[in-house]
Parts: C-alpha cells; structure tokens; sequence
C-alpha cells in the first residue's frame, strides 16, 4: 500500500503542477483525488492519525486562505496544499510547509529574475513543445504574472513523500 500511495500521490501532484504551469489552474479532481487517498491512509493508521491530520490540514487551509486574500496565493494552491496536508501526519505536515517554502522561494527568485533572463521568443505554432512553453512563460514574466506556486507544493509533497519511514 505504502509504495501504490506514494505513486498515485506523486502522480496526482505531477499533474497538477503541469496544469498550473501550463494553464495556472489545479484541477478540484485532482485536490479531491488527493484528499480521498489522504484520508484512506491516515485512516489505516488510526482514526487520531486521521484527526490530527485533519485538524492541521484545516489550520493550513485558514493560513493559506488569509495569504490567499491578500493576493499573494491562489485558491487552487490554498485547496492543492491543504489536500497534500490531509495525508501526512502533522510533523510531516510542517515538514511539507518548510520544503514547499524553501522550493517557493527558489521559484519566486527565478520569476523575478526571469523577466531579464529570458529570450523574447514568440509562440511559434507547431514548434515544439519546450520552446512554445518556454515562449509563453517569458512573454509571462515580462507581464509579470502570476507564479505557478502549484509547482513548488507540489515538489514539497513529493519529496516529503519519498522521506516517509520505509521508502
């Protein structure tokens, strides 16, 4: 159970940093996706696994939510966090925040710097994949848009995951 966990765990973050760099939405079945599997394994640990667990998942989502209303965070990564929380116990929960930080910060650093770093590259249809996202990205910096922080949460989770007892 532990390695199918961690598979469809990393799977479902894979996605939904893809979709956040791709399009800056997290899809809700994604998030709902994870917060099923969350509950099932915190679950098979206890039910006070899964209430610990649950109560800080909900004091992330508060936190997060307050950053999210001041525009600093987007919904999708508040709902994205919060699901990757269920399913760790607490101390593993404050693990994931930190790494998320840390990857956050490393993103944030990499956006702002981004804008002077980037060719400007136009969108070529039917160029390939790499370069049409690379063009598109820095036509984002230069904008300064939105950071895709999906990426960064969802690196956090994953490598928490493979840190978990038994991987």
């Amino acid at each position: 159970m532990h390695s199918l966990h961690i598979l469809l765990v990393t799977g479902l973050l894979c996605v939904a940093a893809w979709r956040d760099l791709t399009t800056r939405t997290i899809p809700d079945a994604v998030c709902l996706l994870l917060v099923s599997i969350g509950v099932v394994v915190r679950a098979a640990e206890g039910w006070q696994a899964a209430g610990l667990s649950l109560v800080a998942a909900l004091l992330l989502f508060c936190v997060l939510l307050l950053v999210a209303m001041r525009g600093v965070l987007g919904g999708g990564d508040v709902k994205l966090a919060s699901a990757v929380a269920l399913g760790l116990s607490p101390t593993q929960g404050w693990d994931f925040v930190y790494v998320t930080a840390m990857i956050g910060g490393v993103l944030g650093v990499a956006y702002l710097a981004g804008p002077h770093l980037t060719p400007r590259l136009a969108p070529i249809a039917g160029a390939a994949l790499p370069r049409r996202l690379i063009a598109v990205e820095a036509w984002r910096l230069r904008r300064r848009g939105p950071v895709p922080y999906g990426i960064a949460i969802a690196g956090g989770g994953i490598l928490v995951l493979l840190a978990l007892p038994g991987h």
